[in-house]
């Protein structure tokens, strides 16, 4: 006999929508502690699993990997996202290895990452000039966080800054926010009533994807003009690959421009908004520990002092205790809060049938603030990571910021490297304060929820140049 996970109680046609709040991570986690770390909800016409247990997880994404391997579909990621032929949504299969592959090889690899740390300081640099302009003055330095993010992505990824960056980044935290699969068209796929609820909304993201469209042809359009000379470093840059792959006809799927546009608004989103997500959280954690902020600086100047030239990438090995500070941001603020999967086909777990096709939403936030496997799992303290090796590479299943198995983010170097890099600057260059009348203990500490959990107010702050 079939017998679902256990769940809250269920209303006829709703389900359990009645029982759900913004955001959800953290409203599965109070069910969760009721019902268990299993828990089997009814959200409209949806199944939906909710995984809060690190054993649970290493069944589904580990031992059953690729049965798990797939993304929810939902009705935002096949409209900006090019009927979900990118990398993030894409359903589980050779199509998704191959672009994958052709992603990590000319992007994403150890390698490439290296090669950037160029473009990775200019950038840092031109926020420290801009950040000096506005010495003493009250400064939102989330948006110039996400502007530093999103201009490395770009050259990186497309040769040179994008004159519509402005434009994308809006686009990008819309997107980003309606890509959850926990929107009302999403949950009730056969309802006409939720199409016609939903269509503000759905014209507002076939507008949006109208303005994509024209910015990722003007972007091809340029690279197809300019072969071979697009890259800040000679060569290829990855539009030139998947223009050259789209071309020579070589690929077992062959591709056209939504495919390659699916994958490039890809790169700009994952590559960009979860680093600066991860860095506008890191600032505010060392505003409100300056016993920290002071510890991590003194360790940066001192790192560059001894060696002006220190490469910043290197900085897992020279900069000990700003990595344990970075580790701990992604323990108690992944920008990934939760790890969506579906199930391909009917599965028995802990004695549970995990229906096909049913939602699985793996808890990370909550699994990695669970005091079962954490002390004093609320607070925000870096030291807790000098006697553990806990690692988020994927193999320490409480602690999945860049999940794991087949779907573990293939950006995890890259954006690190920006975060990094980031932090070094801001921490070497400035000494920080609030603005008068804002006390650290105030800041709201709420998340906006979307696939990115990003601090729903901006970070405004005062930055003293520091004179070494």
């Amino acid at each position: 006999m079939k017998r679902l996970p256990p769940g809250p109680r269920k209303l006829p046609i709703i389900g359990n929508l009645h029982q759900m709040s913004n955001p959800p991570f953290r409203c599965f986690r109070d069910l969760s502690n009721k019902h268990g770390p299993l828990m089997h909800l009814k959200l409209g016409e949806c199944n939906a699993i909710v995984v809060s247990s690190p054993d649970i997880a290493k069944q589904m994404l580990k031992d059953l990997d690729p049965s798990f391997a797939s993304r929810p579909q939902n009705v935002a990621a096949e409209i900006m996202w090019y009927n979900s032929s990118n990398i993030v949504f894409c359903p589980y299969g050779d199509y998704w290895r191959q672009m994958r592959k052709l992603c990590i090889i000319d992007l994403l690899s150890p390698k490439m990452v290296r090669l950037y740390q160029s473009i990775r300081l200019d950038e840092s640099n031109q926020l420290v000039n801009s950040l000096r302009e506005s010495s003493g003055s009250s400064v939102n330095l989330t948006e110039k966080i996400f502007s530093l993010s999103s201009s490395i992505t770009f050259r990186a990824s497309f040769g040179g800054v994008c004159k519509d960056n402005k434009t994308l980044m809006k686009m990008m935290s819309d997107s980003l926010q309606m890509a959850t699969g926990l929107e009302i068209v999403d949950m009730f796929p056969s309802s006409r009533i939720a199409a016609a609820l939903s269509w503000g909304k759905l014209r507002r993201i076939r507008t949006m994807r109208r303005k994509l469209d024209v910015i990722l042809d003007d972007i091809i359009d340029r690279h197809r003009r300019n072969r071979g000379g697009n890259s800040e470093f000679g060569g290829e840059d990855l539009v030139d690959v998947f223009l050259r792959a789209k071309e020579e006809e070589e690929l077992k799927f062959p591709i056209d421009n939504h495919n390659i546009k699916a994958v490039l608004y890809d790169m700009f989103t994952a590559g960009s908004d979860a680093a600066a997500v991860a860095t506008d959280w890191a600032m505010v954690e060392l505003l409100r520990h300056p016993r920290v902020m002071a510890k991590a600086q003194a360790e940066v100047r001192q790192a560059l002092k001894e060696n002006p030239g220190l490469e910043q990438n290197n900085v897992a090995y020279n900069m000990k205790y700003l990595k344990l500070v970075i580790k701990e941001i992604l323990r108690l603020h992944p920008p990934g809060p939760m790890l969506p999967r579906t199930s391909n086909k009917e599965h028995m777990i802990n004695g549970y049938t995990i229906p096909a096709r049913a939602m699985v939403f793996v808890n990370n936030w909550a699994m990695q603030r669970d005091p079962k496997y954490w002390n004093d799992p609320e607070k925000f303290v870096p030291e807790r990571f000098e006697d553990q090796s806990v690692d988020f590479v994927g193999g320490d299943l409480e602690f999945l910021p860049f999940g794991t198995g087949k779907r573990r983010c293939p950006g995890m170097t890259f954006g690190l490297a920006i975060v990094e890099s980031a932090l070094v600057q801001l921490l070497y260059n400035f000494d920080w304060k609030l603005p008068e009348s804002v006390r650290a203990e105030d800041l709201d500490m709420t998340e906006i929820f979307g696939l990115v959990a990003a601090r729903k107010q901006k970070l405004f702050v005062v930055a003293t140049p520091y004179e070494s």
